[in-house]
């Protein structure tokens, strides 16, 4: 039964997440009171809506049935139906199709968080790690619209060599060069000339964690910023030097996005809807990057290629035939 302020979707594509393989695998339990069916996106159509009361005391949804719709979910995607709240749904632009649009929420919305988090602004320099992820490929294209310089750092050349086609303005193989924080000042010194020792970069996004702990402290410029949102590299770190941190005035902020209020992204949602969605599909602006869909019954084939770190881009499963 549909409630107020809730709409069901037919399901035509959902989106593969880190999230997804944590939560299948224990290590990330969904919040209170969410369905541990997993999936935190999904493209589709509307199929119900709520109305209450009649006449001219009556209300009712904003969508209508048969609108096509993206929404960002806190569980449940990975099915053919699945009950948003209206607040997290958002209309798909003509210019954008069903698949692409299944990429969009979790990815684009984290990553439109992220950069709000760290307060980037025109100019800035932002190192992004995995930055050939679906929410690297997010960060970099939204860091170019607004102004500011992105650092990919990535662990394959392929990766940084399509970062920089997004907008990336250096690059840094992180398996190559384990002191990568090293060769991103380089890079500082040769683009801001100037060989000060607090000419390291604006802001880092951060989500490995552990094993990129000291080189990030290394890159980061005096008052620099830094959001944590993700332990791919793990959550300890054995030994650092508090001093650092203190002595550069650096900013270490984390943040996640499926356990936030319901009115939190919803006010987030409608920000992106004013200052990004608009850039979709055209000229100077934005693109989806689905680098590859998967069959309904090919959800572990999914993952496992997830695992892999062989995609760049955003992994899709496509639920509907002739979607």
């Amino acid at each position: 039964i549909i409630q107020k302020g809730e709409v069901l979707i037919k399901v035509c594509y959902f989106g593969i997440n880190r999230a997804d393989i944590l939560q299948r695998k224990g290590l990330y339990p969904p919040p209170e009171g969410t369905t541990d069916v997993l999936g935190l996106e999904c493209a589709g159509l509307i199929v119900a809506t709520w109305k209450k009361g009649e006449g001219a005391a009556s209300s009712k949804s904003k969508f209508l049935e048969g609108e096509r719709v993206m929404a960002l979910l806190s569980g449940g995607g990975y099915a053919e139906y699945v009950v948003a709240k209206e607040e997290t749904v958002m209309r798909i632009p003509p210019r954008i199709s069903l698949q692409d649009a299944a990429a969009i929420p979790e990815q684009w919305l984290t990553a439109f968080q992220l950069i709000k988090i760290g307060e980037a602004k025109m100019g800035d320099y932002v190192v992004v790690h995995a930055a050939g992820s679906g929410v690297g490929t997010s960060i970099v294209q939204q860091l170019r619209l607004m102004g500011a310089f992105p650092i990919a750092v990535a662990g394959k050349a392929e990766k940084l060599e399509s970062s920089k086609s997004l907008g990336a303005v250096f690059g840094v193989n992180y398996k190559e060069s384990k002191e990568f924080g090293k060769e991103i000042l380089k890079f500082m010194v040769k683009r801001t000339r100037t060989e000060s020792k607090d000419k390291g970069v604006d802001l880092v996004l951060d989500c490995v964690g552990a094993s990129h702990f000291g080189e990030n402290i290394r890159c980061l410029g005096v008052d620099g910023r830094w959001v944590l949102y993700g332990l791919l590299g793990g959550a300890k770190v054995n030994e650092f030097n508090l001093g650092l941190i203190l002595g550069k005035r650096i900013s270490l902020r984390g943040t996640t996005l499926r356990s936030r209020s319901t009115l939190y992204k919803a006010k987030l949602i409608e920000e992106f809807e004013k200052q990004i969605l608009p850039h979709f599909g055209t000229k100077e602006g934005v693109a989806v990057k689905v680098n590859k869909v998967f069959e309904f019954n090919e959800i572990q084939d999914a993952h496992d290629y997830m695992e892999s770190n062989k995609n760049f881009g955003k992994i899709l499963v496509k639920v509907v035939k002739d979607a």
